[in-house]
């Protein structure tokens, strides 16, 4: 006697056929967004994709029949132009903090003429340590060098500038003490390294030359400190070799850097002879 095969209620594979189909199709979804995201940046987009994907599958009724409905974003995109804007933005300030704008127009100075005279005046000044090599005046793009070569104002390895050398600054100052500019004073070395119980390095001791001399025209001779910067260069910018003693010897310096550029104001300046103690007006 055959039994009869129990027949399945209609529709009953298609409800399972639906179920598996919505899985299938959600998944194919979370595929999708899952490889746009990775290629955007803006995850806003995404959010705006995956909106429109979920709506579309909503109204064919796929998202109803599954229980594995992803959560999508729901705010609104930032416009590509504003997203540009920001950008830009961002971009200059950030090359605003490394670089510092520009002032003023480049081109020559317009102090070229009145340096002329202050080394006119210079040279005539110092004429006699010019002479003796211990001093020379060299026109550069920044304004005026003077060099001040350590055998005539240092011992070797100190930082107190020569009494005898005096005289030298004094004439110095008589030249740029009254005139609005500004000077830098720059110390050098050679490259033969140095280490004694004040001076651990060369950068150490061509900054404490070039401090010096910064408090000798401010206490001695009156220079306004606003006109005077000091930097020290160690053995870095030589202006000979330092391969023979002469060159290592020329490399030892200290220059006094007339600026192109003049200061808001700067009253004029007496000098003092060496040893006078009357204050300086």
């Amino acid at each position: 006697m055959r039994r009869r095969r129990r027949k399945q209620p209609e529709g009953e594979n298609h409800e399972r056929w639906l179920i598996s189909y919505a899985d299938f199709i959600t998944l194919l979804f979370a595929f999708f967004v899952v490889l746009y995201s990775s290629a955007q940046v803006d995850k806003r987009r995404v959010g705006q994709l995956a909106i429109a994907i979920q709506v579309a599958f909503q109204q064919m009724g796929v998202f109803d029949a599954s229980n594995t409905r992803p959560a999508v974003a729901n705010s609104e995109p930032m416009p590509f132009s504003n997203v540009q804007m920001v950008e830009n933005q961002e971009r200059v300030q950030s090359m605003g903090r490394l670089v510092n704008a520009p002032r003023g127009e480049l081109g020559e100075s317009p102090d070229r003429a009145d340096l002329n005279e202050i080394q006119r005046q210079l040279k005539t000044a110092l004429a006699g340590q010019i002479e003796k090599h211990t001093v020379s005046v060299t026109p550069t793009k920044e304004g005026i060098v003077v060099s001040l070569r350590e055998m005539g104002f240092f011992d070797s390895g100190s930082a107190s500038l020569r009494p005898e050398a005096e005289p030298t600054l004094a004439d110095f100052v008589r030249v740029i003490g009254p005139r609005r500019i500004r000077v830098r004073i720059e110390g050098h070395t050679d490259n033969v390294p140095i280490h004694n119980t004040r001076f651990a390095s060369n950068w150490e001791l061509s900054t404490a030359r070039a401090t010096e001399i910064i408090k000798l025209l401010i206490t001695r001779y009156g220079i306004a400190p606003s006109r005077l910067s000091a930097s020290g260069y160690s053995e870095f910018y030589p202006v000979a070799s330092n391969v023979t003693l002469e060159g290592r010897a020329m490399n030892r310096r200290i220059d006094l850097v007339i600026l192109n550029s003049q200061t808001d104001s700067a009253p004029p300046v007496s000098v003092k002879a060496p040893g006078d103690s009357s204050q300086t007006p």
